[in-house]
This record gives structure tokens, sequence and C-alpha cells, in this order.
């Protein structure tokens, strides 16, 4: 979750939607865009299913052909470098402290 959760305070989300991640069916917080996109990460992520066709069409209504390659390659990225980290046994490299103090720094300008 470290390099992650440092993305998205780069990209300036506020922590409350970070932590709405955990429960974003439930939470008001995200677009109907970004609930496509949270949906096609769950489903490529479950190993018990393939993709569904519905969800495919939910996608394709906020993103182009193009934006769906993009959206898939990043999401198997991120399978494959989780992956790779667990067997490996990697410790998180700190990207979210790193984030934080960028964050902090920011608010006091």
């Amino acid at each position: 979750m470290d390099i992650r959760h440092a993305v998205g305070v780069k990209a300036n989300i506020d922590e409350a939607t970070l932590a709405a991640l955990r429960d974003w069916r439930g939470s008001d917080r995200f677009t109907a865009r970004e609930r496509a996109a949270l949906e096609l990460t769950e489903e490529i992520v479950a190993d018990d299913r393939e993709v569904s066709d519905a969800c495919f069409a939910r996608v394709r209504e906020h993103f182009s052909e193009a934006e769906v390659l993009e959206l898939v390659f990043v999401i198997g990225y991120q399978v494959f470098a989780s992956k790779f980290a667990k067997a490996f046994r990697l410790a998180p490299q700190g990207f979210a402290a790193r984030a934080e103090a960028v964050r902090a720094s920011r608010a006091r300008e």
C-alpha cells in the first residue's frame, strides 16, 4: 500500500478519500467514472472469476478504448509488482512517509 498511498498523496488526493477506498462502494467520495475503474480493478484482481461483460460495459461508458487498455495494463502491472514484492518479502520503501512530508511542506507554504 505504501507506493499507492504515496502516489495518491502526490496527486493531492485527501486522506479521507484514500481511506474511503477500503469501502468505495459505500462511499460518496467517488464519481461514476472512478467507481467503474475501481470495479474493474476488483474484477481483474479476483482470481476466482473473469471480468464480466457488464463491468466492461460500465467502464466503456466512461473511458475510451485506449484508456481501458491503459487501465488494464496499470492494474495488471500493480498486481505483478505486489506479487513480486511478496515473493521476495520486500519491505515498504517509505514512499508514503516521504509523500506525507512533501504534503506537509506544501501546506506550510
